[in-house]
């Protein structure tokens, strides 16, 4: 890592961790509240150069999720709670990761990481994804927030083996591809164009809720009298 990636980590970790404390202090009471059980959720993952590390996450599930299910996580799980449904849709349940960014863990952009179970399957093309510093979002994730990933593994007939054998190495791939031109401009576009693409998942699920409820879809000042 360069030094100006890691002192623009730094500096956009710091003033997120700042300026989303209140949000932070919030998601944890509703975590909490949900079901009495652990705030956050904290897993074994691969970074770089295959050294491990703990990842951060607020707790998105019931606490004996990892018991009762495979790694990967499908939509509509019936492992997940009411609060950590909406909190993935949003990303929300990632923003503990900041702390994994300011520890030098993670980067702000970069490759997602993955358990130890699944990287020991990685050949040797994906493999490469170990060069580089894991992080909280990239080319990958943003191509997968499009896509659905959850929803793409809820209609496979077997999702683990689905992740492992497509959505990862198509992962690896746009991740490798992105970090062979990155530069903290292209860092700060991707997270720009991460944020704009949760602001649309939330208007959007802003909009379901209000059908949901019968409100009408269309502008009453469009309307005849």
């Amino acid at each position: 890592m360069t030094r100006a990636k890691r002192t623009f980590d730094l500096v956009g970790a710091g003033l997120g961790v700042v300026l989303l404390a209140p949000l932070l202090a919030l998601l944890a009471l509703l975590v909490k509240a949900e079901d009495g059980g652990p705030v956050l959720f904290k897993q074994e993952r691969v970074g770089y150069q295959g050294r491990r590390f703990r990842i951060w996450k607020f707790r998105t599930m019931v606490p004996d999720a990892e018991t009762r299910g495979l790694l990967v996580t499908v939509e509509r799980d019936p492992r997940l709670t009411r609060i950590g449904a909406w909190m993935r849709r949003l990303k929300l349940d990632e923003l503990p990761q900041l702390f994994n960014v300011l520890v030098g863990d993670m980067s702000l952009v970069g490759p997602r990481p993955d358990v130890p179970r699944y990287v020991a399957l990685y050949r040797a093309p994906e493999r490469r994804v170990l060069e580089l510093v894991p992080g909280m979002t990239d080319e990958g994730s943003i191509r997968y927030l499009d896509l659905g990933e959850s929803k793409l593994l809820a209609a496979s007939p077997d999702p683990e083996p689905h992740y492992l054998e497509v959505i990862a190495p198509e992962k690896i791939r746009l991740s490798l591809a992105y970090a062979a031109r990155a530069t903290v401009w292209s860092d700060l576009r991707a997270i720009l164009k991460t944020l704009r693409h949760l602001y649309w998942s939330a208007a959007r699920t802003r909009r379901t809720a209000a059908l949901g409820r019968g409100e009408p879809t269309a502008d009453p000042r469009s309307m005849t009298s």
